[in-house]
């Protein structure tokens, strides 16, 4: 009988025959998976980097234990910790890391959110309150790991640097699934949606035109970054073009500093449209696209942000019906992209040791407020002029109603009607009159001359005539 009753099997089927739908995952071993994942995963990515760095660099021994220890601090930069070598301290750090640390928390959060399956906002502070948790945690435990070493990170920096970016890409994760994103819709201004949304492809084209600027002034010194990419062999060639990858994001934050008027400082170099100062630089293939002078043609690079300023306009040309709600939504747009960019030029930049190319001032108060006039006055006038204009009201003319009121626009009047009812009794006497006393008072006519005065003696003594009958 055993074999006959194995027992229930694994794959029953509901009533309609479809198979039984799977069970839900455990909320602690999802939010157990969202807090690991990130942090072992983007560990593993640095130790590989400086791995591949160190077994392709001339005069280097590679070792495992070597390796990990190092990708230590290099966890701790990747997420925008200053770190202090002998006696130096690091605050420019590369940016290409870091984006990619913040896309894999941003990915892992709405997996999550996913996984759990309910969508309201107390789950998605959950999961943003575990992934950041875990992060300061293990900030906090690698700073500490560091003291005493080489190199060496303050542990409130470990801490709460960490913490904020991965709270802040889960958070962006998170939220069009929480349900929040409907609350907002619903509460803000559709106008001031719409103009977050310009902000945001503003902030994107401008940082894909600062990166157009790089590549095409490292194409214009090709043959500098070819000498310096050659200078010590393939293993030093690697360990530099891997550099200048992760500063690439950096360089084209500088780059629309450079177009948008403020420029950019390093060490004693600065460039800006109005005017350039050399100096040195170091020797990294990236920096071979600085310009050695200044040229007259480059205050014709601003026409680049107006462009974007104008393709925001264009964007909120219809954001409201009117031009003053236009003008709102293009206000929000602009402050939006000023502040993204005060953020990136303000983590781009930093400290670079205390030798001759510190600092690395990438000017963020200044680039701010450049980006407000170069994306607000030019989409504003765009959105102005472009934008649907008010219909102004046309008078129409009153029509004729067959059942009108009385003193009202295509009704009748008292007097008209009382006068079509007098002319309307007055055609039915006509008609009802009998015809041969028409003919006859027709023939008296014809015979009657007209005689003048005699005519009127006649005409005055025929009331007599009419009496004496009586």
């Amino acid at each position: 009988m055993a074999l006959l009753h194995p027992g229930p099997r694994s794959d029953r089927r509901t009533e309609q025959g479809r198979p039984a739908p799977a069970p839900a995952p455990s909320p602690v071993r999802v939010l157990a998976v969202a807090a690991i994942g990130p942090l072992l995963l983007g560990y593993t990515a640095v130790a590989a980097l400086l791995a591949v760095a160190t077994a392709t660099a001339a005069r280097a021994q590679f070792s495992t234990a070597g390796v990990l220890a190092a990708a230590v601090p290099g966890w701790l930069a990747a997420h925008q910790v200053p770190v202090t070598v002998q006696g130096g301290e690091l605050g420019a750090l590369p940016l290409l890391p870091t984006i990619g640390a913040a896309l894999l928390v941003w990915r892992t959060a709405a997996r999550a959110v996913t996984r759990l399956g309910v969508g309201t906002p107390r789950v998605a502070v959950r999961v943003v309150g575990t992934i950041a948790g875990a992060h300061a945690a293990l900030g906090l435990a690698l700073a500490l790991l560091c003291a005493g070493g080489p190199v060496t990170v303050d542990p409130l920096a470990g801490l709460y640097y960490p913490a904020l970016l991965s709270g802040t890409a889960a958070a962006v994760g998170v939220f069009p699934r929480s349900g929040l994103l409907r609350t907002i819709r619903e509460r803000v201004d559709p106008f001031a949606l719409r103009g977050l949304k310009a902000g945001l492809l503003g902030v994107g084209v401008l940082f894909a035109v600062g990166t157009a600027v790089v590549v095409a002034a490292l194409l214009a010194s090709f043959g500098t970054a070819r000498d310096l990419f050659a200078a010590d062999g393939v293993g030093s060639a690697t360990g530099m073009l891997l550099l200048s990858a992760g500063y690439l994001p950096n360089a084209a934050v500088a780059a629309t500093g450079f177009i948008a008027g403020p420029g950019f400082a390093l060490g004693q170099v600065g460039v800006g449209v109005a005017g350039a100062t050399g100096g040195a630089v170091p020797a990294l293939p990236l920096l071979a696209a600085l310009p050695e002078q200044h040229a007259a043609w480059w205050p014709a690079l601003c026409a680049l942000p107006a462009a974007v300023g104008c393709l925001v306009g264009w964007a909120l040309r219809t954001a409201a019906p009117t031009p003053t709600g236009r003008l709102r939504a293009v206000a929000v747009a602009a402050v939006v992209v000023a502040m993204a960019f005060a953020v990136f030029a303000g983590s781009a930049g930093g400290a670079l040791g205390s030798g001759p190319f510190h600092p690395l001032d990438l000017r963020a108060a200044w680039l701010s407020l450049a980006l407000v006039l170069w994306i607000g006055v030019p989409g504003a006038v765009v959105a102005w002029t472009t934008g649907p204009r008010p219909v102004p009201a046309r008078d129409e003319e009153p029509r004729p109603t067959d059942s009108g009121e009385p003193g009202e626009a295509g009704g009748e009047t008292e007097e008209d009607s009382g006068a079509e009812t007098d002319d309307r009794a007055t055609d039915n006497e006509t008609d009802s009159t009998d015809p041969d006393s028409t003919a006859s008072e027709t023939e008296a006519d014809d015979v009657a001359p007209d005689t003048g005065a005699g005519g009127a003696e006649d005409s005055a003594d025929r009331p007599a005539d009419r009496d004496s009958g009586r």
